[in-house]
C-alpha cells in the first residue's frame, strides 16, 4: 500500500514539473519577442500632419532642384558669354594690328611712287627694287593671314566698301554716275569682311 502511494506521489510530482516547465514558453508566446512594444494607433489628425510634412519636404526638394537647374544654366551661359567676349577681344586686337601693318604698306606704296619718278638713276633703281620686294613680301604675309586687297575701279560705289574722298564728272569720264573712277587708298578685307574701306574717287 505504501509503495503504490509512493508511485502515485511521484507521478503527480512529474506532471507538476512538466506543467511548470511549459508555463514560460506559453507566457513568452503570449507576450511576443523580448523588448517588442506594440505600436500605438495613429489618429487621423496625426496622419494628416505627417502627410503635410512629407508634402512640404517634397516641395522644398523640388524648389532646390529647380534652383540648381537655373544655376547650372546661368553658369553655362556665363561660360559662353565669356568665351564670346574673349574671342571678340582677340578679333579686335587682330584687326587693329593688321591696320597698323596696312599703314606700313601705304607708306611703302607712296615711297615706290616717289622712287618711280626718278627710276632712271641707277641708285634709285636699286632702292626701288628693294621697296617693291618688301611690298610684295608684306602683301603675301597679309594674304596668309586672310587679308586681301579689294578691287574698286569700275565698280558701283558701295558705302560699306568705299569711302568717297573725291568727286568727278560722270559725263566727262563717260561712265554712269556713282561709278568708282580711281583709288586714293586701297581697301582690304579680312576673311571676307571689310577690314578697311577703300578711299576712292567717284563719278557724279
Amino acid at each position: 500500500m505504501s509503495e503504490e502511494r509512493a508511485e502515485q506521489d511521484a507521478a503527480e510530482l512529474e506532471r507538476t514539473d512538466l506543467q511548470a516547465a511549459e508555463v514560460p514558453e506559453e507566457a513568452g508566446q503570449a507576450a511576443g519577442p523580448v523588448g517588442f512594444v506594440p505600436a500605438a494607433p495613429v489618429s487621423p489628425e496625426e496622419l494628416a500632419a505627417l502627410r503635410e510634412e512629407v508634402e512640404r519636404y517634397r516641395q522644398e526638394a523640388e524648389r532646390n532642384w529647380q534652383q540648381f537647374l537655373h544655376a547650372a544654366a546661368d553658369l553655362e551661359n556665363y561660360k559662353k558669354a565669356a568665351a564670346r567676349m574673349q574671342q571678340d577681344a582677340v578679333e579686335r586686337t587682330r584687326r587693329q594690328m593688321l591696320r597698323v601693318v596696312l599703314g606700313a604698306v601705304d607708306d611703302l606704296e607712296r615711297a615706290i611712287q616717289y622712287a618711280e619718278q626718278a627710276a632712271e638713276h641707277e641708285a634709285v633703281a636699286g632702292i626701288l627694287e628693294g621697296l617693291r620686294m618688301t611690298h610684295r613680301s608684306l602683301l603675301e604675309q597679309l594674304r596668309a593671314h586672310g587679308v586681301e586687297r579689294m578691287e574698286a575701279v569700275g565698280e558701283p560705289f558701295n558705302p560699306e566698301r568705299h569711302e568717297a574722298v573725291e568727286l568727278a564728272s560722270a559725263e566727262e569720264a563717260g561712265v554712269e554716275p556713282g561709278t568708282v573712277l580711281g583709288v586714293v587708298q586701297h581697301g582690304y578685307t579680312l576673311d571676307g569682311r571689310v577690314l578697311r574701306p577703300a578711299r576712292v574717287r567717284v563719278a557724279q
